[in-house]
């Protein structure tokens, strides 16, 4: 029986990276369908309609549109099996968990958006749909970071600052958990006759600014001190990259929100969200230490010792 080649780290993680891209850019895509008022553009699930499978004339590009995002799951599924086969395939045991969990979270999230639909659009179900989404770039996000390591070293910051890193990364699920309920009070409904949540708009909206506010602040302050304990370039780079990340989206949220909304920004403005989920988790695993902060000579942790 032919022995299947063990496969390399390089391998992996431009698998890994494949994997991180497709699951960031399917929200992308699936905000252009909410965008278009497309979200309705397949009225059932799993179904396109009652009796059809795809979209039919009738639907138009409405149709066309939706069922084109839910084509593409089957695309990012394609290439998390990819990941998942080419860790296990690899030395990496660390990896295992985080690529299971990648692969997993699509029949959950393809459920969940089956229920939008469903629902008819209800804006907390569609909230709580971009919420996983959101996670899962997230996993796919540290599980990349992790594959272009040899393994994992130690904490590279005090504890004090690792707790900031935390609230930040607490912070920023709040600015986006609050951006979703933003979405759902304003007018892209993804359908023209979907409810919204009732809540006034203007005061969800500055809920979220004062969030995105303190958000920046704890960025700032961190940097501040990761300069004072002379901290690891990579851990000041990762805090640096992910303030960029931060007040560019908020330009974009606060123009978008001037210009009542312009689809083209709002779609803009999603995929910021989407970088701010990646660039905390970049933050997180950059304090956590990647073994290519260690000296050369450093000893490695074991992979079954892997976080």
């Amino acid at each position: 029986m032919p022995v299947i080649p063990t496969v390399s780290r390089g391998v992996v993680s431009r698998v890994a990276l494949a994997n991180a891209v497709a699951n960031g850019a399917i929200v992308v895509t699936g905000g252009a369908v909410r965008l278009t008022g497309s979200g309705l553009g397949c009225p059932t699930w799993p179904r396109c309609t009652g009796t059809s499978l795809v979209p039919t004339s009738q639907l138009a590009v409405h149709g066309v549109i939706e069922f084109g995002n839910r084509t593409l799951t089957f695309l990012l599924t394609v290439v998390a099996i990819a990941t998942v086969a080419a860790v296990f395939r690899s030395p990496r045991r660390d990896l295992r968990g985080w690529a299971v969990v990648s692969l997993l979270g699509i029949p959950a999230q393809a459920v969940l958006g089956g229920i939008t639909v469903l629902t008819e659009l209800n804006p907390w179900v569609v909230a709580g749909h971009f919420l996983l989404s959101s996670m899962l770039v997230a996993v796919a996000t540290v599980l990349w970071l992790r594959s272009r390591e040899a393994g994992v070293g130690q904490p590279l910051v005090r504890r004090p600052l690792a707790g900031l890193v935390t609230g930040i990364a607490a912070t920023a699920g709040a600015v986006v958990a609050v951006g979703t309920v933003v979405t759902g009070s304003g007018p892209h409904s993804g359908d023209a006759h979907s409810r919204r949540t009732g809540l006034d708009p203007g005061q969800v909206a500055q809920l979220h600014a004062d969030l995105v506010f303190l958000l920046v602040g704890l960025t700032v302050a961190l940097l501040i001190a990761l300069a004072a304990t002379d901290a690891p370039g990579g851990v000041r780079r990762a805090g640096r990259d992910l303030l960029v990340v931060e007040l560019a989206q908020g330009v974009v949220g606060f123009v978008q929100y001037f210009t009542h909304l312009p689809v083209l920004l709002v779609l803009l403005h999603m995929l910021g969200a989407v970088l701010i989920v990646a660039y905390t988790a970049r933050l997180i695993w950059s304090v956590r230490g990647p073994a290519s902060e260690l000296p050369l000579d450093a000893p490695q942790l074991p992979a079954t010792a892997a976080r």
